[in-house]
Parts: structure tokens; sequence; C-alpha cells
């Protein structure tokens, strides 16, 4: 090995070292961890389709500073529509006294694969939204692809819970405000 190699192997090294270091500092999830993440985001569709205690159940599936937020951008953060506990609580579909009446054509959320991986702070989730709608027409029922979820986790005195959810939908321009939206058509798209 020459004089003029070694620095170099030795910068190489280092780097490596620091690399696992790096991967020590990220905390491993148990096997319950998983079963218990993917639980909470198996029930999202749930509670979300079916209000249920005038809202607080959605509102309890994140921490109390909980946000859900929408995107066009997958990893490029995103609009914060509901932020904390009486936000969610009315996104979850909460009134003033009890759930709002669902509309009569809603579709379901459907929330398939899942990719959960350990971060420093908990652990965080991607995965595929679609949505069918109990309508049948010439085509049948309706499987739409909405996008999907990237979702940050917290681990609390009450299990795990979203820190934030974030609907990546490239197909959509966002507005601000989820009362600015315009109407949707499923037929039509």
């Amino acid at each position: 090995m020459s004089a003029g190699s070694l620095p170099v192997a030795g910068i190489a090294l280092a780097a490596f070292f620091v690399g696992i270091a790096a991967a020590q500092d990220v905390p491993k999830l148990e096997p319950q961890d998983y079963l218990e993440i993917r639980n909470l985001i198996d029930a999202y569709p749930q509670i979300l389709d079916n209000c249920t205690n005038n809202g607080r159940d959605y509102a309890d599936l994140f921490t109390e500073d909980g946000t859900f937020g929408v995107s066009s951008t997958w990893g490029g953060g995103g609009k914060i529509w509901f932020r904390g506990r009486e936000e969610l609580r009315r996104a979850g579909g909460g009134g003033e006294s009890e759930c709002r009446p669902r509309m009569e054509s809603a579709g379901y959320h459907l929330t398939i694969n899942p990719l959960i991986t350990p971060t420093p702070d908990g652990a965080k989730a991607v995965s595929t939204l679609l949505t069918i709608v109990n309508d049948t027409d010439d085509r049948g029922d309706i499987v739409h692809w909405e996008g999907g979820y990237e979702d940050t986790f917290e681990k609390t005195a009450d299990g795990w819970r979203f820190k934030s959810r974030l609907h990546v939908w490239p197909e959509i321009e966002w507005t601000d405000r989820p009362e600015d939206m315009p109407p949707r058509n499923l037929a039509d798209e």
C-alpha cells in the first residue's frame, strides 16, 4: 500500500464506522410495534368512513398535537388542514353534538401496502390509498387510486398514534383549506 493511499483508506474506514454509528442511533421496532402500527393504519379507514363517538374516535388515532395534511408531491411536505384534537374530531365527521350525516354516495377508503420503518423519534410509513364507491354503474363499482399516505408515528402511553398523516395525491392541486376543494365526480375520472 502506498503512503498516498493510507489517508484515503483511513477516511473510508472512518466513514464506514460513522455510518454504523448512525444506523445504531435509530432504535429497532419490535414485532409488537409493527403489529400495533399496522393495526392503527388499518383502523383509520374504518373509523373515518363510519364516524363514531362524534369524531372523537378519529381524533384518538392521533397524538394530542397531531396533524392531517395534503400534498401533491411525495416527500415534499404539504399543507396542514387539521391540527389538534378538536380540528381532527371535526375532520373525523364530528359535528356540534353528534356525527354529521354521511354523504349518500360516499366512498370507502382502503389503505394498502404500508411500508413501516423505524425513525429516531418513533416510526414512519408510506402506503397506497384506494377508494371504492358503492354505486354500481355500467362500469361496476368504482375502485379508484387516490395516491397514498405519508405517516409519522409516536408511541404514547396509550400506544402508537399518528403524529402526522399526509394524504399525497399527485393528480390533485390541493387548496389551502378543505372547504375550498371543488366537488368531484368519480365517473368523470
